[in-house]
């Protein structure tokens, strides 16, 4: 994922999604390796936000970590 592409996530909130997900939190994965989490969550909550998800903080910043340190990390919905 491009900085402009990134940046475009963060501010067209108008549009409709037009990935998945999964497809957003792989493309951070490969481009935020090794960046801080502060860094990585604006990104992961506004794809969370755009695909509807009700991931917690502390979903997200699980997250972030795994794409900072590189770990692998399975997406999990929890439905109540």
């Amino acid at each position: 994922m491009s900085s402009q592409q990134l940046r475009r996530l963060l501010a067209d909130s108008a549009g409709t999604p037009t990935r998945s997900y999964q497809e957003a939190f792989t493309e951070l994965a490969a481009s935020h390796r090794g960046q801080p989490v502060v860094e990585i969550l604006p990104f992961l909550r506004r794809a969370a936000d755009e695909a509807r998800l009700g991931f917690t903080a502390v979903d997200l910043r699980e997250q972030a970590e795994a794409i900072r340190t590189g770990r692998r990390y399975s997406l999990r919905i929890r439905v109540s």
